[in-house]
């Protein structure tokens, strides 16, 4: 028989065993998850958290490799073994903020190239990830030592004066609440998409 007269079926491409929405190439990395998760979504509310949340994550890695150049320029350190735990300390913090911030727009780029986001899930996913933005901003304030607070006024005062009266290790609990609430929104959504959602997420249950 003719090549060219050979069945479509004989293309295991076009028999559904490799899903249209499976492109490895999609995008490349962190960097090119941005702009496609961008790109893909439906929800202007995720499409705005894409840009402000990869801002701060740029801003706040800058923040930390300064600390970091910082530290190791800091000659009033007395040990090399000093340095590494403030080192590690470092990226331990570094991690804690930078993730979560990334998380939406890593989930949300994921679920599209396997064809499974939904509007909803995009902004459901912003909505989460202004949330830990703002829980970051509320750290910062409860953080702040006595001698530096300020008096704010205007709307957004009582709620400043609440956190500065707050201890500051305090500033951990929004935080680690808006951080989990990622975690849960994503795996709420991945039980009611079903278990065709498991290849997206490498299989896991």
């Amino acid at each position: 028989m003719d090549d060219d007269a050979r069945p479509v079926a004989d293309d295991p491409r076009s028999a559904g065993d490799v899903p249209e929405q499976r492109d490895d190439d999609a995008y490349g990395g962190l960097f090119g998850a941005f702009p496609y998760a961008i790109k893909s979504s439906d929800s202007w509310l995720f499409r705005s958290y894409a840009v402000v949340g990869g801002l701060a994550a740029l801003l706040a890695g800058l923040v930390f490799v300064f600390g970091v150049i910082d530290l190791l320029g800091d000659t009033s350190v007395p040990t090399s073994g000093t340095v590494s735990l403030t080192q590690a300390f470092f990226i331990v913090i570094a991690l804690a903020v930078v993730v979560p911030i990334l998380a939406p727009v890593l989930a949300v780029a994921r679920w599209h190239r396997f064809g499974i986001a939904t509007r909803d899930y995009d902004g459901a996913m912003g909505v989460a990830g202004y949330a830990f933005l703002a829980s970051l901003y509320a750290a910062l304030v409860i953080s702040v030592p006595p001698s530096a607070q300020e008096p704010t006024g205007g709307v957004v005062g009582p709620v400043v004066e609440f956190l500065y009266a707050l201890p500051q290790w305090a500033g951990l609990i929004p935080v680690g609440v808006a951080a989990a609430t990622i975690l849960l929104l994503h795996r709420f959504a991945k039980r009611r998409t079903g278990p065709g959602e498991a290849d997206a997420d490498g299989g896991t249950g």
